[in-house]
This record gives C-alpha cells, structure tokens and sequence, in this order.
C-alpha cells in the first residue's frame, strides 16, 4: 500500500435488518416470521425487511405490493422512528465506553477508530466481539462489525457474513482483498457505474487496479481518480465524530393523489408537526424550508424559501410551507409531500429567533389565517 500514514484500526458496526430486528423484538410473535417495515397499502414503499422476507426478494424500496406478490405472507409493520432513535442512543453509549472517534452513519451504523481505545486492547478485532456481545446482552439485537485499516475496507468487511458476524481484513491482506472483490461490491459503484465498468472489461478489483488514473478520470469523473487509489488500500478519511446534520425532513407517501391545495393542508400540518419534532430532539433549527413534491407521474417538484432568521416551530414551518404550495399551479395529482429544512444552526442557543422576531411572525401568522 502507497500510503504513508500510520496504520489505523476501524470498526464499522452495522445492525442487521435493524427496523424489522427492533420490531420483532418488541412484539415476540413476530419472531421467525417474514415481516417489511412499512409499504402498507396499496401505495406503500417497504424501508426495512427481516431475513426471513429478504429470503423471497423483498428488499427496502420496494413497493408493498410488490412484496406481497414475492411473499403472500408477508407482515406489515409501522415505522416507529421515536422507538429506533431510542435503541441507537442506548447502542452508541456502549460504542463510547470504548472509544470517542465515533463518526455514526445513521441510526444503524457508524465507524470507531479504536487504533488508542479507553479499555487499552490492541486487538481490533477482540474490541468488536466485545461491542457485538454487549449490544446483544444489553439491548437484545444482533449486530455484524468490519475491521480493517480504513473506512472503506471495514464497511464492505461488514457485509461479509451477516448477520449477527464480523470479518476482519489484516494490513497484510487487504490489497489481495481488494483485488478480488466483484466490483459491485465497491462501496460508491452503484448499478450504472457498475454496467459501465462491465462495458469496459472491469469486473474485479484487478481489473481496475489495472487501469491508469488517467484512464479512470476520463472514463469515470472524479470519482475514477477516487477508485484509483481505494483499490490501492489508500483511503485516508478519518473517523469524524462531530458529522454535522446538513437539513432535516419528513415527507408522506398518500393512498390516494390529492389534486387539490385543500385537501393536502392537513397532510402539511401532519408533517410540519414530526419536522418541527425532529428539530427539537435534534436542537437545531433552520433557515431555508423546501417543499417537495412528487406527482403522480412520478415527476419531482421542489420549491424553497429562506427566512432571514432560525426556525423550529411547527407553525412558521407550516406557514411556510402553505405559501410554497400555493406559490404556483401545481402541475398534477400529487402522490407525496414532504418539508425539509436546511441551512441548520447547530447552536442551540442560536437556534430560536428572537422575541421581536417570533412577535413579529406571529402577527402575519394572525393575518394569514
């Protein structure tokens, strides 16, 4: 490996099927049986699936009904992303007993930098069976763990024998590992970018160690010069424990396409209510609210608005958004909604506006209803 830097120790922890593991713990008599995490009803998109249904096909986004095909069995289950957000408070404060270089990826995964830990065990590896057997006895789920000397080896690693398993790629190793890796199984080479590479006579890791960074650039942008130097080992990102949230959003899916403003006002204010949530549990507060809006052909629509001062509170979140909806004609049906909010302020004490601002937006709430 053509890389200078001292040789790290990362873990990447990923719970296995954690929605639908989370549900069936809750709810005993799901165990063993072939569950999805949403997708009910006839317009509904699955966000998690058990082994047990991944086994005939059905996968996070797809379609329920589609699932219900692969799976005539198939049990239907809510999101429930208060009850999730909880078990991965309780998950991360274990990670911590172990080290402070902990960078999460969402509520079910994240990287730790165990090269210096607090309980002082140079084996990487031991640290992981550690953290795995806690989680288990702890909160009750299985979770798999990759270990490698960087980011991107330890996550394809973690894929490899799931679930409830762990597979470490020693420095010695990890260029023989690279080289025979499948291409899709690159983390950042999605399905065209794979098609492309198959085009190209790339289908292992050789294959593309074979090729120039040049050649990569050319064929690929950017991330070609990217893939260059990942298959040589070198991937030198470190483990950020301080990730800061970039927006923060909630959206609904409907049953049936709304073709009027007046009947996705209620809709509005059901998800300005969970943002408005979000952004309280999370502290922070934002400036720029966007509307998305999907139609029913599936077209993509988003309209944005930036306020001169932080916002958290449901009803300027609404207000905002209603303006939004009614800034133009839509142009069809609509399927979906959803209001996000961005250019965050991670100061809490920044993070409300003030009492003459707050004074004042009420006064043009007052007049706006």
């Amino acid at each position: 490996m053509q890389n200078d830097l001292p040789i790290r120790k990362i873990i990447h922890v990923d719970m296995d099927a954690f929605y639908a593991s989370v549900a069936q713990m809750d709810n005993p008599e799901l165990k063993g049986k072939p569950i999805a995490v949403g997708g009910g009803g006839k317009r509904g998109v699955i966000s998690a699936a058990s082994y047990e249904a991944r086994k005939f096909g059905v996968k996070s986004a797809m379609s329920g009904r589609l699932a219900e095909k692969l799976c005539p069995e198939l049990i239907f289950v809510r999101t429930d992303f208060e009850r999730y957000s909880e078990i991965s408070k309780r998950i991360r404060k274990i990670f911590y007993d172990y080290t402070d270089l902990v960078e999460p990826l969402s509520l079910d995964e994240a990287y730790l930098d165990v090269t210096e830990n607090k309980i002082g065990l140079p084996s990487a590896t031991l640290i992981a069976q550690k953290i795995r057997q806690r989680i288990f006895d702890e909160v009750g789920l299985t979770a798999s763990a990759g270990i490698s000397i960087n980011k991107f080896v330890a996550k394809i690693a973690s894929d490899y024998n799931k679930p409830n398993g762990q597979k470490t790629v020693n420095p010695e190793d990890v260029l023989q590992f690279l080289e025979d890796l499948d291409i899709r199984k690159f983390y950042g080479v999605g399905k065209v970018t794979a098609e492309k590479m198959y085009q190209k006579g790339i289908f292992t890791g050789k294959d593309l160690k074979s090729k120039s960074a040049d050649y990569l650039e050319k064929n690929f942008g950017k991330s070609g010069r990217s893939y260059y130097h990942i298959v040589r080992g070198i991937h030198n990102s470190k483990v950020k424990p301080n990730r800061i949230r970039k927006s923060l959003a909630a959206e609904r899916t409907f049953r049936e396409n709304l073709s009027s403003e007046i009947f996705m006002l209620e809709k509005l204010r059901q998800i300005a209510e969970e943002v408005s949530k979000r952004l309280d549990k999370s502290k922070v507060a934002g400036k720029t609210i966007t509307l998305k809006i999907k139609y029913s052909d599936f077209t993509l629509q988003t309209r944005s608005k930036t306020l001169p001062y932080y916002v958290s509170e449901k009803a300027i979140v609404l207000e905002t958004a209603k303006d939004l909806l009614y800034q133009d004609k839509l142009n069809n049906s609509v399927r979906l909604l959803g209001i996000s909010l961005s250019n965050l302020n991670t100061d809490p004490k920044k993070s409300k506006p003030s009492e003459k601002e707050k004074k004042s937006v009420s006064v043009q709430l007052k007049f706006d209803f």
